[in-house]
């Protein structure tokens, strides 16, 4: 079976006034489906920017980065749009939730961006989700009411409502305190078993390293250690 994420010889730079910032520096990488990924390294190792190039949210410099079969460099920005709607899911260490919204309109609203359903099949995909993260009682509830987790559940409730192949969370514990952390990686790792979605994310936090399949270690935009959690320590 070809990998659901592979990235060869990328390169992401940025312009910083006269000088150029090398986020990445020929960074190869494969990831097959199911996997449960950390990609972990010191603020500026280039955790984001690797996230953002696989989410489509960027492109890179020099490389090629592949995403569910498509070279995401060859595809046109409709068809970035399809692939980050119908492929993708996201978790934001700020949450990103709509504070006008309540939980359930939070949740909804990539049904509604994505299309292709029914008022009826959209309310069962969101009670069904959101039954997972055990937030049925709150359904009505606006972000500003949630506890730190509980937004947190809603937007990995809202990550996953679309059935996405990839999910990618950036930091996604990094706003919550240690046992609130380990309840969400927990999580994370329950729907990751259940549903086989593979999952992604960045940190450099220790205590969620632990939870991982396998640590991607980048230091300075390379990649400098990839395995088990047992053989990188």
């Amino acid at each position: 079976m070809p990998p659901i994420v592979e990235l060869h010889a990328v390169h992401k730079e940025y312009p910083l006034g006269s000088q150029v910032v090398r986020a990445l520096r020929g960074v190869d990488l494969t990831i097959q489906k199911g996997e449960f990924t950390t990609v972990a390294g010191p603020s500026g190792s280039g955790k984001t920017t690797l996230l953002n190039l696989v989410g489509c949210i960027d492109t890179a410099t020099r490389g090629r980065v592949t995403v569910a079969g498509a070279s995401t460099s060859e595809l046109k920005d409709r068809q970035l749009t399809e692939l980050r709607l119908k492929t993708l899911g996201f978790i934001f260490q700020s949450f990103n939730l709509i504070g006008v919204l309540n939980l359930f309109q939070n949740v909804e609203f990539p049904l509604l961006l994505q299309g292709g359903l029914t008022k009826g099949e959209r309310e069962k995909r969101v009670r069904d989700i959101v039954a997972k993260v055990d937030l049925t009682d709150q359904m009505s509830q606006r972000p500003n009411e949630l506890s730190g987790g509980q937004r947190q559940r809603v937007a990995i409730a809202r990550a996953l409502v679309t059935r996405p192949s990839i999910v990618l969370a950036d930091e996604p514990t990094a706003n919550l305190d240690s046992e609130t952390g380990e309840a969400i990686i927990d999580l994370m790792k329950h729907l990751n078993a259940s549903e086989q979605t593979t999952f992604i994310f960045s940190t450099h936090d220790p205590a969620v390293m632990a939870h991982a399949g396998r640590i991607v270690r980048l230091v300075d935009g390379h990649v400098v250690d990839d395995g088990q959690p047992a053989k990188v320590g």
